[in-house]
């Protein structure tokens, strides 16, 4: 599985690209459609970690809209927050300022597995079930 990318300030700074779109964490998504499939990327805004739209927003996003772009979250992006973040489709987040690089990695370490899906995965519980498995539920019929 391919993690999310945490950059600094800096790195967001000099990372430029042509199409990008910037949306505000009140904007419904679906109603920038067209802009968000025609952008390289788009970039989701915590303005306090208190406000979770934007997590909405990239679940609509991934999910709904189905875009594989480099989903960003930017603005007040704390280290305990990336899992989440993750977790609902973003690519990559800025951290703000302050947040140790080293101590943002280790919060994605912490939990291996989820009972509940996400956007990146099935629930473990909807996991098809092997052939031999079905086999023998169709012989214990």
């Amino acid at each position: 599985m391919t993690r999310i990318h945490l950059l600094g300030a800096l790195e967001q700074t000099a990372d430029v690209s042509s199409s990008v779109l910037v949306l505000a964490n009140d904007a419904d998504p679906l109603d920038h459609a067209d802009a968000i499939a025609g952008a390289s990327r788009v970039e989701l805004q915590f303005p306090s970690f208190t406000d979770g739209r934007a997590y909405s927003q990239a679940y609509l996003i991934r999910r709904r809209l189905g875009f594989g772009g480099d989903l960003r979250a930017t603005g007040e992006v704390l280290g305990d927050q990336l899992l989440q973040m993750e977790r609902m489709g973003f690519s990559s987040a800025v951290l703000s300022d302050g947040v140790a690089m080293e101590d943002a990695l280790r919060q994605l370490e912490r939990f291996r597995a989820f009972y509940q899906g996400d956007v990146l995965r099935e629930a473990p519980w909807r996991a098809k079930v092997s052939s031999e498995a079905e086999a023998e539920q169709v012989r214990c019929d």
